[in-house]
């Protein structure tokens, strides 16, 4: 699972198409919809989190709006859409804010 610490404008398009894809995988073992990855290291600062569904859909906003800036077409109806704004720290600083 490759969830990046860095903000998606940095990959490039094989990154990018990759974070979304691995960020769909860390949603459905957050929301419990799969029994594979639950004690993966790169979910623990959404785990940390106070509500790591609404981070990681979140988290999900940014990949889709870079994506979308780009011209692609990620199917925002991935995204529920209805989360509370947090932060996600990492060890260098924070990427959502």
């Amino acid at each position: 699972m490759r969830i990046w610490s860095i903000h998606p404008k940095y990959l490039d398009s094989g990154g990018l198409v990759a974070l979304w894809r691995e960020g769909l995988l860390a949603q459905h073992v957050l929301d419990g919809k799969t029994k594979g990855y639950k004690n993966h290291p790169q979910l623990y600062r959404f785990k940390e989190t106070d509500n790591p569904s609404h981070t990681i859909n979140q988290y999900l906003t940014i990949v889709y709006l870079e994506a979308k800036d780009r011209g692609y077409n990620f199917n925002q109806a991935k995204i529920n859409w209805n989360f509370n704004t947090d932060s996600i720290f990492v060890k260098q600083g924070r990427w959502i804010t």
